[in-house]
Parts: C-alpha cells; structure tokens; sequence
C-alpha cells in the first residue's frame, strides 16, 4: 500500500483521487457535493472510540435485549403484513451450507447449477401454490411486486391509470403510488366501483388488510368489463384453504414470501412472489430461470428472459430490480417441500380455527367488539374501549405484544393475528389481558 495514502483500509492515494477528480472535471471533493445544500451535509462523525471485541460484543448484546419478540414467554398477536409462523428445522439447516449462503445473482450458470435450479423448483411450486401459469425467480418483497404489477398492466394495456381497491394494506399503496409517481401514472383508490376504459387495472388483496374475505369473483367480472387487468396479492399460507388467484381470473398475482420459512426478522430482507397469465410472460419483471439441455442431452438451468436493465438495454427493460432475495427463495423453498401440500393445508386450518377461537373469546369481553358475521383468516379487527396505543402499552406490561394499531382506517380499531405458533394459553392470556386493560 502506497504511504501517501492516509486511510489504511481505502487504498486510493492521493494522485488516484486527483487523477480521478479530473476525470470527471471537478476540483476537490468539496465541489463534487456542491450541489447537495450545506444544511444536508454532515461535516465530520462524532463516533465514540474503538471498543475491544469482548467490549463491543457486550454492549451490542445489552442493545439487542431491549427489543420485546416473542418467544421465552412474550406472545405476539402483531400482524398486518408480517407473520410469524412455524420454521421447519430443515430450512436452516440447508440455507446455512456455505454454497448457498454466500449465492447472488447466478450470472454464470456453468458454476451456478444448484442455486439456479433451488430457483426453478421455487417456480414451479409458486405456480402451483398460487395456480398461475408462470413465475419470476422473485421481486424485493410483497410491495414491490404489487407496484411492479401496476406498471406490467399499464404496459400490457397501454393505459396510464392504475385502480388500487380499498383492500390492499396502506403501505403496500404508498409502493404503488411511489412507483406510479415517475412514469407520471394516476392512481385511483376504489372499492370496486368506477372502474373506466382508462383503468390497466384493479389490484385487490385477498385477505384485505383488514383480515376480511372480499368477493374477488365480483371483482373478477368488473375488472374484465372495465377490459383491465385483475391483480391479486394474497398471503401463500391461506392457499392451504383458500381458492387460489388462478381460479378466480387473475391475471397477475404476488404475495409477500416471508411467510414461508423466513422470521419477522425486523422486517427484510423478504421475498416477493410474482406470477402471471403466460401471454404476459415477456413484460414480467425481474429474472426467469428456466431448464433446458446441454449438447450431451444433460439436464441445466439457465437464466433466460431477463427483462431487466442489466441485460437489455435500458429503454426496454420492464424493470430496473437490481439485487437477489435468492437466499430467502432459497428458504422458501426448503419449506415448501418440507411441509408439502397436506401440511400447509394443515397449517392453514390451525390458523383459522385459532383465529376464530380468539375472536370469540374477545367478542365476549365487555367494551369490545368484533364483526364475527364477516368472513376472515388468520386476522381480525376488535373495537376497543380506548386508544388501541393506549391497550398495548398494558398488555406490553404483560408478556404480550398486542394488535396492530389501525385507528385510522377503523375507529379504536386493533387488528390481531394468530397463527399456528399462539397456544391457547396465549389466547387466553390475550383475552384477560384485554379484560384488564379495558377496565382503566
């Protein structure tokens, strides 16, 4: 390492940074931020001093145990998009083997068969599971595949405005409204009604935000009428039950991957499904690995119609995602195949029956309220007596972390999960927790 460099770990000295630096045309670095207003940039880190490891190792251990997770006697009924479910011993054990843990993106298939075809059987089991006829090798996460489904109708159709249903989790909209914002698209949120020959499509979430069961065949008919595209996003564990997208006339379906094998995990990274209709299968975004033969007639996989930016030149991509979740599709898959299609669909029904054990038992609690004659999964909203900020905080006080607080969508409104994981003892002790909390 040259000695006029003055950082021991950045090996540029300082003739690679002017040479660098004019290159490009500027002077200093100072006028290569001059752009970014002085108010935005930080002058220099007010960083505490080097700690041993053991030091080091101490204190980020006493941080880590001030999070609340459930487990070791704190119950969770938190959803809203983040589930915690049962992980087979087999996924860990597989996504930790060295060759796979440390996988990208598989650029070179020659050395890249086992990771490439972890991807196909993830595939073939998601067009199975959701009963679509193609998929992608994954997106980001569930948001980022319903808002890149938005723009793969719009671009289908021809058309600039997008129909969200009141359904779809408010912060899986603000993606698609993100999304939307650059190529100048119109989003239009609605309850299935209005939908005009300006529409590329209606994306509906089954089961809604809210955990209720929405009519998606109706929804089905208008969008059909409306000549739009009909966009599913669905959580995969309720497919144990429930009738899959492919049934009910979707034309592009996506899901958020989390729920199979991979922990809450302080939200990401996570795993976005995304499927579709096969006449659409060349404005998927994302990668396809497909299989095929050598001049030996040996079985491989490869990556084959990469649409994204990358490969192709820009004006033609469908879509500019940049990095692998294979690692999670990856765990996903593992699971899958672990659980099959008798378990998921016993997975399925524990989540319901539990579920429905909940809502029963907090119905009967005085001050609060759940609208047991509409259908829903795993989630359901309780009117509480008072602020549901307000609840939690005591129920916090008990071991258990209680619903989402979803306030603004329902008046006190609490939204509670349960799944496969929440014992009847946990129940019941969310139950009287409520009856106390309810009481002031």
């Amino acid at each position: 390492m040259s000695a006029s460099s003055p950082h021991p770990y950045i090996p540029n000295t300082d003739e690679d940074r002017r040479a660098m630096l004019d290159r490009i045309g500027v002077r200093s670095v100072d006028e290569l931020f001059a752009d970014i207003p002085a108010k935005f940039r930080i002058d220099g880190l007010d960083l505490p001093s080097a700690l041993p490891e053991l030091d080091l190792t101490r204190e980020m251990s006493e941080l880590a145990s001030q999070n609340t997770v459930a487990g070791n006697g704190v119950a969770s009924f938190l959803g809203g998009g983040a589930y915690r479910h049962f992980i087979p011993s087999t996924v860990g054990h597989i996504i930790s083997r060295s060759e796979y843990y440390t996988a990208y993106t598989p650029y070179q298939p020659e050395i890249s068969q086992g990771t490439l075809q972890t991807m196909f059987e993830l595939q073939s089991m998601v067009c199975e599971l959701i009963g679509m006829e193609v998929a992608n090798a994954g997106m980001y996460d569930g948001a980022s595949a319903l808002a890149e489904a938005c723009l793969m109708a719009c671009r289908v159709s021809g058309r600039h405005r997008i129909a969200v249903h009141t359904s779809v989790n408010p912060a899986w909209l603000a993606a698609v409204r993100l999304y939307a914002r650059g190529p100048g698209i119109t989003v239009d949120i609605t309850d299935g009604g209005g939908l005009t020959d300006e529409h590329a499509c209606l994306a509906v979430q089954q089961p809604a935000f809210l955990g209720d069961l929405i009519d998606v065949w109706t929804l089905g008919e208008a969008t059909r009428a409306a000549g739009a595209l009909y966009i599913a996003a669905v959580d995969p564990v309720s497919l144990g039950m429930l009738t899959p997208p492919g049934e009910y006339g979707a034309d592009i379906a996506v899901a958020e991957g989390q729920s199979l094998g991979w922990p809450v995990n302080f939200g990401g990274p996570w795993l976005g499904l995304f499927t579709c209709r096969e006449q659409y299968i060349r404005q998927m975004p994302g990668r396809i690995v497909g299989r095929t033969s050598d001049l030996e007639g040996r079985t491989g996989y490869v990556l084959t119609l990469q649409t994204r930016e990358q490969h192709i030149r820009r004006e033609r991509a469908t879509s500019n995602i940049c990095t692998s979740q294979q690692l999670v599709g990856l765990a996903a898959t593992v699971y899958l195949s672990t659980v099959g299609k008798q378990g998921l669909r016993q997975i399925a029904g524990r989540c319901y029956h539990k579920v429905h054990y909940a809502a029963s038992l907090i119905d009967g609690l005085d001050g609060y309220s759940v609208d047991l004659e509409k259908p829903f999964f795993k989630e359901f909203v309780v009117r509480c007596p008072r602020a549901p900020a307000e609840i939690n905080r005591r129920l916090l006080e008990r071991g258990i972390i209680g619903g989402l607080d979803v306030a603004e969508q329902v008046e006190n409104g609490m939204l509670v999960c349960v799944t496969e994981m929440n014992t009847r003892e946990e129940i019941e002790r969310l139950a009287e927790g409520l009856r106390e909390a309810g009481r002031g």
